[in-house]
């Protein structure tokens, strides 16, 4: 039996235990609340790995490796140190400071179920701006970062397989689509806890073995610096760019961290959970499998290539894709009948990324259609139709999603991140600053999901070129400046929204 039909065969079970697990709780979504938090009933180990592998989909095995793997060319080891750290500081905060505030309130606050829900209901915004607006925000930026999943699904399985890119677009896509569909969240999160691990176990394992096949640490990293053409090795500066880099580049590249506050797909585990007690041991969790796997990611591409470099012709080894070193590490270490089922294991991790991604924000789209929108306009719909209209919403985003994808040829990267610095702008500040500020308003919160999304495309449009910073730090900047001025020159909020601010203060959070 071939390599590529035991890898073929892991993915194919694999994926049947995804749909079995979506046709599982299909029974368990009879209402808005199950179908989109699963009843707030969420375990801290299912909430900490669901909101890690719905945040780094195939990202972190891909794309970080890739910028490491370029080693010191054009500061890419440093680019990769920084945007690990600043994401694993920005993963800390977000449990530290928003989870177990943002799970008290939602619930405290008229039981809410989305972010715009939550918003509204904070502010008391009768006007619905804020809701609505919101909504809009979520179907158009995740219609874009959906389709970048798909792609990257689609774009694995032909590597791997040599499927036709529109048939691999059309397989990942239906598999996603249906445990969806079906499960709602909790099929998403238990889904993601697997998914989770193993990224994890990939991530992790690769680097050990292929250290161990080039005689220990010591040689491995040399010979990476020896590709570096560094005679003295790897020092700090290479690692951090400290020297070459400016420190506004480095602001901006670790400036990744802030989008936290923001990411609807993230903010929902918290929301989630079934009690704010279980967001410390959830938080440990977390922080564990972030900061391994992160740091792993990064030296995935540089042992990567050193050991690549020693398995194939220099010819080869000039044309590779430092975004697919996992791919080629686990097709070239990992050969014959056992070893390759790990293989399997390993390439359907990648797979097990893109999909926990891709889902989560399938099912939040969703929601902001038929629980923001929908439920705004048409204010006597019961819960049996929105649950049917946030099914037909997932088909429907996802079909347009597979239209955007449909291009081989479509840049995942660049749609990923221009999707992270607009939610981050939109709804990081307006979120953070709506649990610890009393004063502000529904108008300062409107202003500052306007103002943070405007930034991050004028910025990224007009700005960008004259000075080289990643949009989402000024956006966040302007966003929270735009809440406090708009805030304190208006009205203070009414008695009721303060008197619901009080009591939540005084609640055991």
């Amino acid at each position: 039996m071939s390599d590529v039909l035991i890898h073929s065969i892991v993915l194919i079970i694999y994926l049947l235990v995804l749909l079995a697990i979506g046709g599982y709780f299909y029974k368990k979504s009879n209402n808005q609340n199950e179908y989109f938090l699963g009843g707030r009933n969420l375990n801290a180990w299912v909430t900490s790995m669901s909101a890690q592998a719905s945040d780094m989909s195939g990202w972190l095995l891909m794309g970080l490796p890739g910028t490491a793997f370029l080693l010191t060319k054009n500061n890419s080891m440093a680019e990769a140190f920084w945007t690990a750290l600043g994401l694993a500081i920005g993963t800390y905060i977000n449990w530290l400071i928003l989870a177990k505030r943002l799970r008290k309130y939602t619930e405290h606050s008229n039981d809410s179920i989305t972010i715009p829900t939550y918003l509204e209901s904070r502010f008391k915004d009768k006007t619905h701006l804020i809701r609505m607006i919101s909504a809009i925000f979520i179907v158009l930026f995740f219609l874009i970062y959906t389709a970048a999943q798909f792609s990257a699904g689609a774009k694995l399985f032909n590597a791997i397989f040599g499927i036709d890119y529109l048939w691999a677009l059309l397989i990942g896509a239906v598999v996603i689509v249906a445990y969806t569909f079906l499960g709602g969240f909790l099929a998403v999160c238990w889904t993601d806890l697997i998914q989770g691990l193993l990224m994890f176990f990939a991530i992790i394992l690769l680097p050990v073995i292929a250290v161990i096949k080039m005689g220990g640490t010591s040689n491995a990293f040399d010979l990476a610096a020896s590709l570096a053409e560094l005679p003295n090795g790897f020092g700090l500066a290479e690692w951090t760019g400290i020297g070459t880099l400016s420190l506004i580049s480095i602001l901006s590249i670790a400036a990744w961290g802030l989008g936290y506050f923001g990411q609807p797909h993230i903010l929902t585990r918290f929301m989630g959970i079934k009690h704010s007690k279980d967001i410390k041991p959830a938080r440990r969790i977390a922080m564990v499998w972030v900061v391994f796997s992160l740091g792993a990611a990064v030296l995935l591409g540089v042992i990567g290539k050193a050991y690549i470099s020693t398995v194939v012709t220099p010819e080869q080894f000039a044309a590779l894709d430092g975004e697919k070193i996992l791919i080629y590490m686990a097709q070239n270490l990992l050969t014959g009948p056992v070893l390759a089922i790990i293989a399997g294991l390993i390439l359907t991790a990648i797979l097990a990324a893109i999909m926990s991604t891709a889902d989560s924000q399938l099912l939040v789209t969703s929601s902001a259609i038929s629980e923001d929108i929908c439920r705004t306009i048409f204010k006597n719909i019961d819960d049996k139709k929105l649950i049917w209209i946030s099914r037909i919403s997932v088909l429907v985003v996802a079909i347009i999603a597979i239209l955007i994808a449909s291009d081989p040829n479509s840049s995942v990267f660049d749609l990923v991140s221009y999707a992270w610095a607009g939610f981050g702008a939109a709804f990081g500040p307006a979120i953070l600053m709506s649990l610890y500020w009393k004063r502000m308003n529904w108008q300062g919160a409107l202003a500052g999901i306007l103002s943070g999304g405007i930034a991050v495309l004028v910025w990224r449009n007009l700005i960008k070129s004259y000075i080289n910073l990643y949009e989402l730090l000024p956006a966040f900047i302007v966003s929270v400046v735009v809440i406090v001025i708009v805030s304190l020159a208006t009205s203070e909020p009414d008695a009721e929204v303060q008197k619901e601010y009080d009591e939540f203060m005084e609640l055991d959070i």
